[in-house]
């Protein structure tokens, strides 16, 4: 068999093991969460204004095709930038009360839920890449 045929035979995609599938559904459910919270509390549940506040779910909604097609580039990046929505949380529920404490409450949980799962699933592609390369 000749060298290129080979290389497209061993060179075929692998299919993402359970755990980083895992790792992904809970990045997922964590960032659908938070944009679902986001446009609630902005636009119904709490407003604070015109709903303008609503547009700081742009930044989580472009990440979600990333997530979708297992980019470790859209992980690595929402890994930081969850830390702002983080801050958010923490500020409303030391500052506000009733139910928007309750919604920042919620949005921290979401936050940690999300970093987590993206530097799990971060982690073990990284660990699974080296001996790939190998």
């Amino acid at each position: 068999m000749p060298a290129a045929e080979t290389a497209t035979l061993t060179d075929a995609p692998q299919q993402p093991d359970a755990m980083v599938r895992a790792a992904r559904a809970a990045a997922l459910a964590g960032l659908l969460g938070l944009i679902v919270l986001g446009l609630a509390w902005e636009l119904w549940l709490a407003p604070t204004g015109s709903g303008t506040l609503a547009i700081k779910v742009l930044p989580l909604a472009l990440c979600v095709l990333g997530l979708l097609r297992h980019r470790m580039y859209t992980f690595r990046w929402l890994s930081l930038l969850v830390w702002l929505y983080f801050m958010e949380g923490v500020v409303r529920a030391t500052t506000e009360q009733g139910w928007s404490r309750a919604l920042a409450v919620v949005e921290i949980g979401l936050c940690l839920l999300l970093f987590t799962s993206s530097a799990l699933y971060i982690r073990w592609r990284l660990r699974h890449a080296a001996p790939a390369a190998a």
